[in-house]
C-alpha cells in the first residue's frame, strides 16, 4: 500500500487537514505525512499523533522524504531556527509507528474490533469483515497458506501484514501463540490503516518471501 498522492482540497475542512511537504513543496493529506517538532533542547522530535506543542513541521511519510529534510537541514530552514535532526530520524520514525500500530492492535482487541486463532480468523474472512489481516512473522507456512488462500477469496480483499513475531502479538492481545489475527472492519481499523500506510514508506509491510510464495490471483 502506498502514501495517496497530493491532491487540491475542495472544502476548508479538507484544506485544514491538509500540510505542505518541507522537501517536495507540495500541499498533502496529513494522513499521508509525519508531523515533526522542535524539542526544548533544539533536536527534531517526530509527533506522530500530532498533538505535541509548538509549529509542525510536515514530511511525507516515506524514508528517503525524512532522510533528506534531516541531511539538507530542512527543518531548520522551515522553522527560521537552528535545529538538530539525528541521522538516524527515518530509523526513529518507523521504530515509533511500529509500536503505535502494536499497540492499537491491543485497543482494537479489547474494543471487541480484533480477532485471532486460525477458525475465528478464517470466520471472518468468510463473512467479508476482515479489513486487516496480521500474520505472525514466525507462524507455520501451512496455515499461513491456508489463511492467505482464504483472504484471496474474501470479498473486501483484506491488507496483510507481517511486522511482528507471535510473542510479540500474544503479549499485545493477551493472548497465548498468537499467529494468526483479524482487525475487524470499522472506524478503528480506517484509523490502522492511516498509520499503516505511512509505515509503508518506511519498510516492506509483508517479508519478500511470502510475496514470492504466493501464487497469483
Amino acid at each position: 500500500m502506498t502514501a495517496a498522492a497530493p491532491r487540491t482540497p475542495r472544502t476548508h475542512a479538507e484544506a485544514s487537514r491538509e500540510s505542505r511537504d518541507l522537501v517536495s513543496g507540495e500541499v498533502r493529506p496529513r494522513e499521508t505525512m509525519i508531523r515533526f517538532v522542535a524539542g526544548p533542547d533544539g533536536w527534531v522530535i517526530p509527533d506522530l499523533a500530532g498533538r505535541l506543542p509548538g509549529r509542525g513541521l510536515w514530511v511525507a511519510a516515506d524514508r528517503s522524504s525524512v532522510e533528506t529534510a534531516a541531511r539538507r537541514g530542512l527543518f531548520s530552514r522551515a522553522a527560521r531556527a537552528a535545529l538538530r535532526a539525528d541521522p538516524d530520524l527515518a530509523d526513529q520514525v518507523e521504530r515509533l509507528l511500529l509500536r503505535r500500530l502494536l499497540e492499537g492492535l491491543g485497543l482494537a482487541r479489547r474494543a471487541g474490533e480484533l480477532v485471532f486463532g486460525f477458525e475465528k480468523v478464517l470466520a471472518a474472512l468468510s463473512g467479508g469483515r476482515a479489513a486487516w489481516l496480521i500474520e505472525a512473522l514466525d507462524g507455520a507456512v501451512d496455515g499461513r497458506r491456508k489463511i492467505l488462500g482464504a483472504a484471496r477469496k474474501a470479498s473486501p480483499t483484506p491488507g496483510l501484514t507481517g511486522l511482528w513475531t507471535g510473542e510479540e502479538l500474544s503479549l499485545a492481545l493477551g493472548g497465548e501463540n498468537v499467529i494468526h489475527s483479524a482487525f475487524l472492519a470499522g472506524r478503528g481499523s480506517d484509523r490502522w490503516t492511516w498509520d499503516v500506510q505511512r509505515l509503508s514508506g518506511f519498510r516492506p509491510l509483508v517479508p519478500d518471501s511470502w510475496i514470492e510464495a504466493t501464487p497469483p490471483t
